[in-house]
């Protein structure tokens, strides 16, 4: 066996410390990236721009985009908790024995969630086909609150012509409330939200126009992501 040749070791060595340096260099980047695009879109929604995160964090553009090459990538890796406590609320609303209360603490609780978080408000009313991450966190929150419908209505307490639109529609004002009083008004939203659910129960008051269509809705969401997110795509530089 010919003798280990020290330097060739020591050469090795170096390589895989600097290898191992550069992706523990990386992770830290892109911890500082999330943290700092949880700050600046947490303060001023989602229209924020990627040049705001990364001069937040502290890095170049290009450092930016080479751990995520889309908005949307980022959004993911900000929200994907906030996602999934979203679609865990209700699992929390259907173990209540009460259907309403169920029901409405499910939209109190989400509404809350938009309140603490501007960015996560504008997350709610929007979607991004491609990212399957929080598409199926919506999915999940979806076929839970139909449940929570479901049952409000079969106890009475919920209007008949109520649909999971409503809820929808109910979130898209309830985050431009939010937009708009800021921290002059913060509660402002509390009194929408308790608006809303009174006009929710039964029995109804009167007739309500026709919903839109899911299809019509969820486009009208597609495209406020892609106002978001499209802008950036010039800005790598």
């Amino acid at each position: 066996m010919s003798p280990r040749d020290p330097h060739t070791d020591a050469a090795a060595g170096t390589a895989v410390s600097a290898g191992q340096s550069r992706r523990s260099d990386a992770e830290r980047n892109r911890g500082r990236i999330i943290a700092a695009a949880r700050t600046v879109f947490g303060r001023d929604g989602l229209n924020a721009s990627m040049a705001s995160v990364a001069r937040e964090t502290g890095v170049g553009i290009a450092t930016l985009f080479r751990h995520f090459p889309r908005k949307e990538d980022l959004v993911a890796a900000v929200f994907a908790d906030r996602m999934k406590a979203y679609a865990q609320a209700t699992d929390a609303a259907l173990a209540d024995p009460d259907p309403w209360n169920g029901f409405t603490g499910y939209i109190q609780e989400v509404c809350a969630m938009q309140a603490a978080d501007r960015g996560f408000a504008d997350v709610l009313t929007m979607s991004f086909p491609g990212v399957p991450e929080l598409e199926q966190y919506h999915a999940r929150a979806y076929e839970g609150f139909l449940e929570l419908i479901g049952r409000a209505k079969h106890s009475g307490q919920l209007r008949e012509d109520f649909t999971s639109r409503d809820l929808v529609l109910l979130l898209m004002a309830n985050a431009g409330v939010l937009s708009v009083t800021g921290d002059a008004a913060p509660d402002a939203w509390r009194r929408l939200v308790a608006w809303m659910i009174q006009s929710f129960q039964a029995p109804a008051r009167g007739q309500l126009p026709d919903p839109p269509e899911d299809a019509a809705l969820y486009e009208a969401m597609r495209r406020a992501s892609q106002d978001v997110t499209t802008p950036e795509a010039g800005k790598r530089r």
